[in-house]
């Protein structure tokens, strides 16, 4: 277990997520100093929540004026995944050690189980090597994190470029899915619905309920056409 081999293959594995975390943690970073927040705060957030999208989030719905409620309920439900995550690897994690399963499963992000899950397809990996790709692409994570609030704080980079990096993120992983019926109604229904939150005032959860919305009603088209 953590032997130097697993750490060099763990390290080669996390390298293409912790170069991502950089390009947008330090925007991330950027709009934690712009609420306020300092390095080390920043640091603990980044540790103790990982959140990419709840972290980008957070300022985001703050500076929008969102209540403190609405913050925490939107960040909350667009982290419900996480527990998905963690569950599909519980086959992988029989006969491990119960404190080296907890920190693996509450150091998943979508970046590293998408990276894991093709490891352990291959039969040979393991939860010591899944758990430090976590914790490398975490530390990439925070430390970006602490850079950007650095940055925003000595040079005042403008919030409207910073708060465009997770939107250009959404506006990639959109452009390279596989289009399909399905994935074309779900965006279309999300921008609609958030378009509709917006025009009635709704900005906080508006990304939320666009969300919500589109995935439903790719689920029931979905559903209508496998009993046509």
């Amino acid at each position: 277990m953590f032997s130097r081999d697993h750490i060099k293959q763990s390290f080669q594995a996390a390298i293409p997520i912790m170069l991502g975390y950089v390009a947008i943690g330090i925007p991330c970073g950027i709009l934690e100093d712009s609420i306020g927040l300092n390095a080390l705060q920043a640091f603990l957030l980044s540790v103790l929540f990982y959140s990419g999208a709840g972290q980008f989030m957070i300022p985001n719905m703050w500076l929008a004026g969102g209540p403190i409620a609405s913050i925490i309920a939107s960040v909350s439900l667009v982290n419900t995944r996480q527990m998905l995550y963690s569950a599909a690897f519980a086959p992988a994690c029989k006969g491990v050690k119960k404190r080296l399963s907890f920190l693996f499963a509450a150091s998943v992000t979508d970046e590293s189980y998408g990276v894991n899950v093709q490891k352990f397809s291959t039969g040979e990996w393991s939860v010591d090597r899944a758990t430090m790709v976590n914790l490398f692409s975490q530390s990439s994570w925070t430390l970006s994190n602490v850079v950007g609030v650095l940055v925003g704080n000595a040079i005042g980079v403008p919030l409207a470029i910073a708060a465009f990096a997770m939107t250009s993120i959404f506006i990639c992983l959109l452009v390279t899915q596989k289009w399909t019926p399905e994935n074309a109604l779900a965006a279309l229904v999300a921008i609609v619905g958030v378009f509709a939150c917006k025009m009635i005032g709704w900005s906080g959860p508006a990304i939320l309920i666009g969300a919500v919305l589109g995935v439903c009603a790719a689920l029931a088209f979905s559903w209508a056409k496998g009993r046509g």
